[in-house]
């Protein structure tokens, strides 16, 4: 029964607490519901219940102000009056604004403040202006004031930002994609203008197009997109002889010669070509740019943004050049297949090799590619050859040679006629046959050469009675080796991704071979800079023939097809596609 008691007591308290609880959060909900009821004017309400007319409402202010914002749309002004402006015009939007002046609005008396004996002479206060009780026509006008110009700080009006007027791209861009094409197009209507004119009857241009033309119509496209996107600062540097401080050009100080915006720096008496000491500016988002880029990046077989970079500013500045050649490397298809993931991992230390500066080829490293097939005449089966890559490990500048099998007499001619054109190395390193483990079946043969001991101790003993010293790096140290395993890859990637399938005979492939190795000794060995006084980029070509090996630019035969073109031409095809690569 206690238990009872207690637990019946315990319960009826329990739901006197529940009602307390209930009661309070009753009391809560009343309150909060009359925090959300929207704001609106009361007074309005009240008078329109207590007196039974149906007439129009007007309402006054002396501010004026405030009847520009209440005459105006809301979203003119900022967002605090915004909101409020919008809120009065909702509550009275039956009624109608005016303007009464401030001496006659009763309503002032309230916020001036007034004595008691005062007040009660005060008639306006209670019985209104004298014109309210006169019709209509006799009362203040409804425009006052409206004609009044106040400052846009007073009135808080949004500040309106207009776009910049930028000409439409001109329609010649978007006719061809390839840079070549486009030029050659312009160079033949230039030729047409020229040729129909009456005072050049005598001197009409026929034949094929020379460099001149081409040249002549690459600047005539870079008129027009500078015309395009520069217009401001040609106006500026024509007029005033520079650009305004806040130009996207005023780091490069431009100058106009013959109607194009150059970059001017201070290599004016620099002995280096008039476009590579003033290049021609070309604007960031411009299709010209765009087809520009794509045409080095092929022309130089898939060149990365480094080449790109390197190349392109030979002749033109555009603007973000770099975000630029990254965006048309990763927008090529080609490019995308043929790159294969990299693992990455610590490597260890460099050996003393490859920090000691040296002569080129004095300290160097070599290793072999995969089998190609070549012909030794145009229509004889395919036969085997390899690839003698011989790597400087100091200046990363590279030798590439063409070598008949895998035997250690073919790679004896092969070190022969790589110490006859590069001069005689003091050291040589090579894989050691352990590294080979695994490999392919394709490189079996390889393992086999390099794991002999006759072969090892022929080259050893052949390159010692030179006075080189041949010695093969530890087993499975991949750090002793990766120089030269760059070199193998870049040019085992570029070849794959041109050749394909096509077999060359011997004499175009040795071509492609050596026009390959100016391509890789073309590469650039530092970062590139954005300053338009830095002559040209340190490639290892620098170190073998004091200036960069890229092979001599030929025209672009990729809208030709391939069975169209002779023997040679089909080698510059792909040569092409190998900077394409």
């Amino acid at each position: 029964m206690d238990r009872a008691s207690k637990a019946l007591g315990a319960t009826h308290q329990t739901s006197n607490d529940e009602k307390k609880r209930k009661e309070r959060s009753q009391s809560i909900s009343k309150r909060t519901d009359k925090k959300k009821e929207p704001c609106k004017t009361h007074r309005i309400e009240k008078v329109e219940s207590s007196v039974d007319l149906h007439a129009k409402h007007f309402f006054w202010t002396d501010s004026t102000i405030v009847y520009h914002w209440l005459s105006s749309s809301p979203s003119r002004w900022k967002t605090f009056v915004t909101n409020r402006v919008s809120e009065i015009q909702q509550i009275t939007a039956n009624g109608i604004w005016a303007h009464v002046p401030g001496l006659e609005n009763p309503a002032d008396v309230i916020s001036r403040g007034m004595p008691p004996n005062d007040l009660k002479d005060f008639a306006p206060w209670w019985n209104g202006p004298d014109w309210l009780r006169q019709p209509s026509r006799f009362w203040p006008s409804l425009t006052c004031r409206m004609d009044e110009n106040f400052p846009s700080d007073q009135l808080e009006e949004r500040s309106v930002v207009l776009p910049a007027l930028v000409r439409q791209t001109n329609e010649l861009f978007s006719l061809y994609s390839s840079f070549t094409k486009l030029t050659r197009i312009v160079a033949l209507i230039l030729r047409f203008r020229f040729n129909s004119n009456p005072v050049n009857r005598t001197e009409r241009r026929t034949g094929f197009l020379t460099t001149e033309e081409l040249a002549g119509s690459t600047e005539q496209l870079v008129k027009i997109a500078q015309e395009e996107r520069f217009s401001q600062d040609i106006a500026d540097v024509i007029r005033d002889g520079q650009v305004k401080k806040n130009s996207r050009l005023k780091t490069l100080a431009p100058r106009f010669a013959n109607g194009i915006l150059r970059v001017g720096g201070r290599l004016k008496n620099a002995t280096v070509p008039f476009n590579q000491r003033h290049p021609m500016i070309l604007p960031d988002k411009h299709p010209l740019t765009e087809r520009i880029l794509n045409f080095y990046h092929l022309n130089n077989l898939h060149a990365g943004p480094q080449l790109i970079t390197a190349a392109v500013r030979e002749r033109f500045w555009p603007l973000r050049l770099r975000d630029l050649a990254r965006q048309v490397v990763h927008s090529c298809i080609r490019c995308f297949r043929c790159k294969p993931e990299v693992m990455e991992q610590l490597m260890g230390e460099l050996p003393s090799e490859r920090v000691t500066p040296t002569l080129p080829f004095f300290r160097s490293g070599v290793d072999y590619c995969w089998p190609f097939y070549c012909r030794s005449i145009r229509k004889g089966a395919p036969i085997k050859c390899y690839v003698a890559i011989f790597v400087c490990m100091v200046t990363k500048a590279v030798h590439v040679e063409c070598v008949a099998d895998l035997s250690t007499s073919s790679f004896i001619a092969a070190l022969r006629r790589f110490v006859g054109r590069r001069g005689k190395p003091q050291l040589i390193e090579c894989d050691n046959a352990l590294n080979f483990r695994g490999a392919k079946r394709e490189l079996d043969e390889l393992v086999r050469l390099f794991g002999s001991q006759h072969h090892q101790h022929l080259v050893i003993s052949s390159c010692a009675e030179d006075g080189i010293a041949f010695k093969f790096i530890p087993p499975r140290s991949p750090n002793f080796g990766e120089l030269w395993e760059a070199a193998v890859k870049s040019l085992k990637k570029h070849l794959r991704s041109t050749l394909g399938n096509i077999v060359l005979t011997q004499d175009e492939f040795l071509t492609l071979l050596i026009q390959a190795e100016a391509c890789l000794n073309s590469r650039p060995l530092t970062q590139m800079t954005s300053d338009p006084n830095d002559l040209e980029v340190l490639t290892p070509g620098h170190f073998l023939v004091h200036r960069s090996l890229i092979a001599v630019p030929e025209p672009s035969l990729a809208e030709v097809p391939i069975n169209r073109l002779d023997r040679y031409q089909q080698t510059q095809e792909y040569l092409r596609r190998f900077w394409k690569q």
